[in-house]
């Protein structure tokens, strides 16, 4: 089929106004085509051109050869060249531009790429004889358009991997990225590096590749790759364009795009056939897999992303390559002379043993075996798929033993240095692995491992840890290590059972067999009793210890276990402790150190019933005093060379306001109190206010011993008199005055006995006679303030008596003082 061809030239001197004319227009070729096509073929000359030019510098002026896509889906291919103008009188340089039109569908002659087209010597710099040119077939140039493209992909080596990224990006026909620009002092050149994509990209993409190799205003350009003169990087590089300065010095840094990085090695190897076998692969267009299996293969050496690519694509496509490519394949990746794996190179490795184990023979798969036990032992890699036991059967793996064993055995044995959990799990697989028999080592590894585990995965995000598969596999694998490492683990669980606890809920170890493993039962069992039972930790409590198989008589450390499980980051109640105590023998407690979270109990509810006034709650005294106090009780009696210093003194203060309160304590009540507070500092404020209370209760009792109160009294103990002070104020004090005619003359003896007993006691006192008992004596009958009157006298003097009559005729002879000058100032 014949191609329409366009033809167009400058205007000549003279011509205003116009920037050229249309020669010669083959058939087909609309108006409003050549509309469009004409700002695609004008021609600028560069910057410095003289103005009559020799014929040499008139050949070194740079060619316009592009290839454009058109509204109408049909396509351009044009060059541009300058030529001389031997119109008139001059010699300037016009320009004339010669146009092949493809209609939609229609390739070039012999199915040529339009870059083929570059050296075609059928391009022509004059416009054909007669109005419209005769159709004119353009056959493809005389040699191939890879002619010398070895040579330039070496020269351009600095820019090659980055230059392939960015073309193959302008190729992609979903693709709204910027056009790229290449920045070249011939042409030509820019000619050569659309060559390079038309080898390197698959031909659809080729197609789609618009481009011109020169123009002065690269940003008005619809070719999505123009060549520029080094005089325009500026201009592209402001009009937003991706800019390869070829001409320049070459650029720092590299791309991550692994299929060009993989070109580029190809292309400096001289081996651009390697293309086209690639792409007869699986696999996407641009997938860097099968490009670098290929270049692996021809023995190209890549670097660890090409390696890594290969290696993955490989492993997804195990029957992909014959058995010769396969064992080059693996040659390659195994090579002892790299130095430069990474470590997803080594997780695609692995992933590739995977793949080819039992469909390749052992000797083909023995390099790659070799490599990941050694990067597992020397690399430090925790993350890498091991393989079986059986790859190491044959001679090969007798001498990776020979030369990793010590190593494994030197590092398990160092107990010195910080050790991984997964690198401890790595090492103890690969001695497996390799037969290295480390059982003697076994005890020490464990009882570092344990703790490392709970340490790593108390601080490790939401989930598992990182090292649970490696570590349930190490488990599944080696029955020797489970055991060590649960009973490790057991042991380890009454130190610290809540984190053992959250360590089973993220890691779910097999303990399902014979051991006995009590503390670890104990702890896989507490989640779901917490969520069936709720807030009943004492039935949380029985269930857990059930669970342990063991009775606490036997194992004591389960009370430990099973208390912090419970009750890990809290006290018991006192109730609850009661049941803890009575659970087991005091020399069980003493074993398992529970005895201090009973005391912890006795100390921690001794407030309880403590009103708002500071005195105990009707019926909350028996209830909560009371039930602390006979804990405090048995705990000193069951526990007496345990508890000592400020946790003794606060249970025997505890215990004294049992005393108080229900018995006959020691004489010597205030100085005792004094003393046990002292002692118990920092005494727990609820405790302080409690001995208190009870102590003044008793004092206002009138049964109390009289030296009692004088010493009370004379102690000048400001805190321990304010108490007194609140507790005579309260209802009860006062409610028992008004009914109680003996009750209140002892208070009326007790509060005016003592005028002179320093300074914090006779305001309280005065205090109390004018706020309390006045009152109290106001609202009794006549009778009841005789009865007053006469039992103070009785148990006092007749000058008490006297006193009392005084005191209360002065309240009287006050009242009614007041009345008669309420009435004068009425009056």
């Amino acid at each position: 089929m014949s191609l329409a061809q366009v033809h167009y030239t400058s205007a000549a001197p003279g011509d205003e106004g116009t920037a050229g004319r249309f020669t010669a227009v083959g058939p087909g070729v609309s108006g409003a085509l050549l509309a469009e096509i004409e700002p695609l073929v004008r021609y600028e000359l560069p910057g410095g051109v003289p103005e009559r030019p020799s014929d040499g510098e008139l050949r070194s002026l740079p060619q316009a050869f592009g290839y454009f896509a058109l509204s109408d889906g049909s396509r351009l291919v044009a060059r541009s060249a300058p030529v001389r103008d031997t119109g008139g009188t001059g010699a300037g340089v016009r320009f004339h531009a010669h146009a092949v039109h493809l209609p939609p569908g229609v390739p070039l002659p012999g199915d040529r790429l339009p870059v083929e087209a570059w050296r075609s010597p059928h391009w022509v710099a004059v416009t054909p004889g007669g109005a419209t040119p005769d159709p004119l077939a353009l056959p493809p140039g005389p040699a191939a358009v890879s002619e010398g493209l070895d040579d330039f992909a070496v020269s351009r080596g600095p820019w090659l991997a980055a230059v392939l990224a960015d073309l193959r990006r302008a190729s992609d026909a979903e693709a709204a990225g910027r056009p790229v620009a290449l920045v070249e002092r011939q042409c030509a050149d820019v000619a050569r590096w659309l060559g390079l994509a038309s080898v390197t990209l698959p031909r659809e993409s080729a197609e789609r590749l618009t481009f011109t190799t020169y123009t002065r205003r690269p940003g008005s350009s619809a070719s999505r790759v123009v060549g520029v003169g080094p005089e325009d990087a500026g201009a592209a590089r402001a009009a937003g364009l991706r800019v390869h300065e070829c001409a320049g010095p070459a650029p720092a840094g590299s791309t991550e795009d692994v299929w060009a990085t993989t070109a580029a090695r190809v292309w400096r190897s001289r081996s651009p056939k390697l293309f086209r076998e690639a792409r007869e692969l699986p696999g996407e267009p641009f997938a860097a897999g099968p490009l670098a299996v290929t270049a692996l293969c021809a023995g190209i050496a890549l670097g660890p992303d090409g390696r890594a690519a290969a290696a993955g694509w490989a492993a997804d496509r195990p029957y992909a390559l014959d058995a010769r490519r396969t064992g080059r394949l693996v040659e390659a990746i195994a090579s002892p002379g790299i130095d430069d794996r990474t470590a997803a190179e080594f997780d695609a490795a692995g992933r590739l043993f995977g793949a080819l184990e039992g469909r390749c023979p052992a000797s083909v798969t023995a390099p790659l075996a070799a490599m990941l036990v050694t990067e597992a032992v020397r690399g430090g890699n925790g993350s890498l798929e091991l393989p079986r036991r059986d790859a190491f059967a044959g001679p090969e793996g007798a001498e990776v033993a020979e030369r990793l064993g010590p190593e494994i055995l030197t590092e398990l044995a160092d107990t010195v240095g910080s050790r991984s959990v997964a690198r401890t799990v790595q090492l103890l697989r690969v001695a497996r692995l390799l037969g290295v028999d480390g059982t003697e080592s076994l005890p020490g590894v464990v009882d570092r491992l344990a703790p490392a585990l709970l340490a790593e995965a108390s601080v490790a995000q939401e989930g598992p840890p990182g090292f649970a598969p490696a570590l349930l596999e190490l488990l599944d694998e080696q029955f020797e290590v489970r055991t060590a490492l649960l009973g490790a683990l057991d042991r380890l669980a009454p130190q610290d059972p809540g984190a053992v606890a959250r360590f089973l809920e993220r890691v779910a170890l097999p303990f399902t067999g014979t051991q006995a493993l009590p503390h670890l039962r104990m702890c896989a069992e507490v989640p779901e009793a917490m969520a069936t039972l709720g807030g009943d930790r004492a039935a949380v409590w029985h269930r857990v210890l059930r669970a342990a198989g063991l009775s606490p008589f036997a194992e004591p450390l389960v009370l430990r276990t099973a208390v912090g499980l419970v009750w890990e980051d809290r006290a018991p109640t006192v109730e609850e402790a009661r049941l803890l105590l009575d659970a087991a023998t005091s020399d069980s407690h003493r074993v398992a150190g529970t005895w201090a979270r009973l005391v912890d109990a006795a100390l921690s509810t001794s407030a309880a019933g403590t009103s708002a006034t500071g005195t105990s709650a009707a019926g909350t005294s028996a209830t909560g005093t009371d039930e602390a106090a006979r804990l405090a009780h048995d705990l000193l009696r069951g526990f007496p060379g345990e508890i000592g210093g400020r946790e003794r003194a606060g249970l025997l203060l505890l215990d004294l306001v049992r005393e108080l309160r229900t018995g006959a304590p020691e004489p010597g009540w205030a100085e005792r109190v004094r003393t046990l507070c002292a002692q118990a500092e920092p005494v727990e404020p609820a405790l302080r206010e409690r001995a208190h209370a009870a102590l003044v209760e008793r004092l206002l009792a009138p049964d109390r011993p009289g030296a009692e109160l004088y010493d009370f009294v004379h102690g000048a103990d400001a805190e321990l008199i304010a108490a007194y002070d609140r507790t005579a104020r309260t209802a009860s004090v006062r409610s028992r005055l008004r009914a109680q005619p003996a009750y209140a003359a002892d208070c009326f003896t007790v509060w005016t006995a003592h005028p002179h007993a320093g300074r914090a006691w006779p305001p309280v006192a005065a205090a109390l006679l004018d706020d309390v008992l006045r009152p109290a004596v106001r609202g009794m009958s006549a009778e009841d303030v005789a009865e007053v009157e006469a039992t103070v006298g009785r148990t006092g003097s007749s000058g008490r008596a006297d006193a009392f009559r005084d005191w209360n005729r002065s309240s009287t002879l006050g009242r009614l003082g007041r009345r008669i000058a309420g009435r004068v100032r009425r009056g």
